[in-house]
């Protein structure tokens, strides 16, 4: 099974592409022609070695994720360009996100006419975070103990609209 050599692989990258364990994966249809397809252009982008240990954290993320969540968030990080293991995870989650328990995944939209290359929105996860945030129901705070200080040491306190 290929998870078992992960850790080693990342350390190792250039034993990846004729691992055993690999061809095995891909005959046991669990590394998808995206995932080929994810690999070669992030192997194009940054490099065989970077390429492929991206590839490699991509493939850890199925420890905590299924498979079609995973495979879905290759194929839209991919029309993206966007080709680290953190925009994967993160279009992963987006999509797991939205399954419902009990329904089956959504059916993809059906491709637009050839109107030219699509390219898919991608969320820093930063960016994704900040927005998932619940809303901050805290009061302002008040600076009114600060104004007492300085009436007791024999200063003035600003009135309300005053600059100090």
């Amino acid at each position: 099974m290929l998870d078992h050599y992960l850790e080693a692989l990342v350390r190792k990258p250039g034993a990846f592409p004729g691992a055993t364990a690999l061809e095995q994966a891909r005959s046991a249809g669990r590394f998808t022609p995206v995932h080929d397809d994810w690999w070669d252009a992030a192997r194009a982008a940054h490099g065989d070695k970077e390429g492929t240990k991206a590839l490699i954290e991509v493939l850890l993320l199925a420890r905590h994720m299924s498979h079609e969540h995973l495979v879905a968030g290759l194929a839209v990080a991919l029309r993206a360009g966007a080709l680290t293991a953190d925009a994967v995870a993160l279009e992963a989650r987006k999509i797991a996100d939205g399954d419902l328990p009990d329904q089956p995944m959504p059916s993809p939209p059906p491709e637009p006419a050839a109107a030219g290359p699509e390219r898919a929105t991608v969320t820093f996860l930063a960016d994704w975070r900040l927005s998932h945030l619940p809303p901050d129901t805290r009061p302002l705070p008040s600076v009114a103990a600060y104004d007492q200080l300085l009436r007791r040491r024999g200063g003035s306190a600003p009135s309300k609209g005053e600059a100090t």
